[in-house]
């Protein structure tokens, strides 16, 4: 396969536009990146290349919920071909399409929170259903005495039953 890999940063130019479609969910927004360039002794800014992202499925809606016009970004992606164009009487203008593998927020530009996306879970196929009025504490029972495996303060979670120190 010959496709032609692509990273760059710059800052979202647009709302991300979000998109469902038969097969997936589609989210694009366009990102501008402008080099600083030394001219004649002084930093000025270069031509802005723009970008148009287009990302499919879970990238899409993590960008819809995560991107706003003018937050500073880095993408890698395929880059898919490249559009020119000229209106009446004005300048040339192109326009790189890239489908994104990845989009980030470029944290030398500012701070981030970042925050798991939640999958929604499956029902469990054969698990036997809990009789009504069963405890919903069994540690309740449990002799105070008795030291847990995770340590003072600690609690089981129940997806998998990791350890969380309190």
């Amino acid at each position: 396969m010959n496709d032609t890999s692509i990273t760059f940063r710059g800052y979202a130019g647009t709302e991300v536009r979000h998109r469902q479609t038969r097969e997936a969910n589609v989210a694009t927004v366009r990102v501008a990146s402008t080099p600083r360039v030394r001219k004649d002794g002084e930093w000025v800014d270069g031509p802005t290349t723009w970008y148009a992202v287009t990302a499919w499925r879970t990238l899409a809606d993590h960008l819809r919920d995560s991107v706003r016009k003018g937050d500073p970004l880095i993408v890698h992606g395929r880059l898919l071909r490249t559009e020119t164009w000229a209106p009446e009487g004005g300048v040339p203008s192109t326009t790189l399409e890239v489908e994104a593998a990845v989009v980030g927020h470029d944290l030398n530009r500012g701070i981030s929170h970042f925050i798991k996306a939640k999958r929604p879970e499956a029902a469990p196929q054969d698990a036997p259903e809990e009789p009504q009025g069963a405890p919903d504490d069994a540690m309740s029972a449990a002799d105070p005495g008795e030291s847990d495996a995770g340590g003072a303060g600690s609690t089981a979670e129940s997806d998998g039953g990791a350890s969380w120190a309190a």
